[in-house]
């Protein structure tokens, strides 16, 4: 049996190693700016209400942007969609950085930027799978997932810092390098590929043939909904701030309660990348998406800022079959699919994960926080029993296929 590739394996492919640069400098890059935006219209407006409503904008756009521009990372060169997308950000995000712009033209801007985001994403997806072949595509998708989560800790904790000793603006022309770079490392360090022409098709045609795609393939549509259930198990991002308080905890509590998921899901990517064996990989998604409810319901049982803090790093190592089911989804879609069916995909999550969010807030209203994520958690954990069935049933004839083959070699 062939050795499973090493992280430093993966590392040694020059393209992914340009693309992974690129995309954890500039992630870096976005994490100062939410915190830098965050400062500056509460600064400007005193106001909580419009300070929460900028940040959400920070996530929102997308449900819009996605379905519509992520096509064409099908129909153009993805390098060149993805150097343009990082220049166009840079550009918008240099013109945020300006002293004294009016709050309204900040928001617009932000909200510009945001809109392209999932355009690059889209790019970068589609052309992974191209840079790494075979499993080397799994542990790499791994890697970027891990430092993902590094980079979100580093990148709040570091922006905290850096806007209270210069302010907001620095921080903007921050993230507005980073976009430079990022398409620097793209044009010099990743191979151009051409488009399919068979692909050149307009937006709703395009659209509409990735949501059949979707819905006529039941592997699809299976992997979807475990990747949704996601939605259930980020409650506790949007409760951190009434679980501290409910817990008797401090402000300081929040940032504790904040990083817990994003270390597990950090710990979660190397494992499940490096150590799980491949032949149970497409089996524990189901029953992982199912584990991974029962640390949120065991959180509100008895509220306290250590205990939430170890079962919710749990909650992230072992959501970490998000990650599979990604790296599975994008490897069963056509290449000249992928951008606008993953575009789809992500503006699904994101729909999913706001709604989670909400939904969350609005028991911990009528309950408490605690009662909340564990009731976010037992309703995820019942809807993953479906999903895991459901992708069982969808599986099962490709697997049966594929032990059909195995025999007929070897007979």
């Amino acid at each position: 049996m062939a050795n499973r590739p090493t992280i430093r394996e993966v590392v040694a492919v020059a393209e992914f190693r340009a693309l992974w640069i690129a995309h954890a400098q500039s992630r870096l890059g976005d994490q100062l700016a939410r915190v830098a935006i965050a400062v500056l219209v509460f600064d400007r407006t005193e106001s909580a209400l419009l300070t929460a409503v900028t940040y959400a904008l920070s996530f929102l756009p997308p449900l819009v942007s996605a379905p519509l521009l992520t096509g064409l990372a099908d129909r153009f060169p993805r390098r060149t969609v993805m150097v343009v997308t990082e220049l166009g950000r840079a550009a918008l995000t240099a013109a945020m950085a300006i002293p004294g712009l009016p709050i309204v033209a900040v928001v617009l801007l932000l909200v510009a930027v945001v809109s392209l985001q999932p355009l690059y994403s889209a790019a970068r997806n589609a052309l992974l799978p191209d840079v790494l072949e075979g499993d080397r595509y799994v542990v790499g998708v791994g890697l970027a997932s891990a430092t993902d989560s590094v980079v979100q800790v580093l990148g709040f904790a570091a922006g905290g810092v850096l806007v209270s000793l210069t302010g907001s603006h620095l921080a903007l022309g921050i993230n507005a390098a980073t976009f430079v770079v990022s398409a620097t490392l793209v044009r010099t360090g990743v191979r151009h590929r051409d488009a399919s022409a068979a692909t050149r098709r307009s937006v709703g045609r395009s659209v509409s043939a990735g949501v059949r795609l979707i819905w006529s393939d039941h592997r699809l549509r299976s992997l979807l909904s475990l990747l949704y259930l996601y939605g259930f198990y980020l409650a506790p991002e949007g409760l951190a701030a009434p679980y501290a308080a409910q817990a008797g905890a401090g402000d300081a509590a929040v940032g504790l309660l904040m990083a817990a998921d994003p270390v597990g899901a950090m710990i979660g990517s190397v494992l499940l990348s490096r150590w799980l064996p491949v032949r149970w990989r497409s089996r524990s998604m189901g029953p992982l998406a199912v584990a991974s409810a029962v640390p949120l319901a065991m959180s509100a049982l008895y509220p306290s800022v250590p205990g939430a803090v170890v079962l919710w790093v749990l909650v992230g190592v072992l959501s970490s079959y998000t990650m599979l089911v990604h790296a599975t989804f994008v490897r069963l879609v056509p290449d000249d699919r992928r951008g606008q069916v993953i575009g789809l995909a992500s503006a699904g999550l994101q729909a999913a994960q706001g709604l989670g969010v909400a939904a969350a807030g609005v028991l911990a209203e009528v309950t408490t926080a605690a009662t909340s994520v564990g009731l976010m958690g037992a309703a995820g954990g019942l809807l993953a029993v479906l999903a895991g069935r459901s992708w069982i049933r969808a599986e099962r004839p490709a697997r049966a296929a594929g032990t059909d083959r195995s025999r007929s070699t070897h007979s």
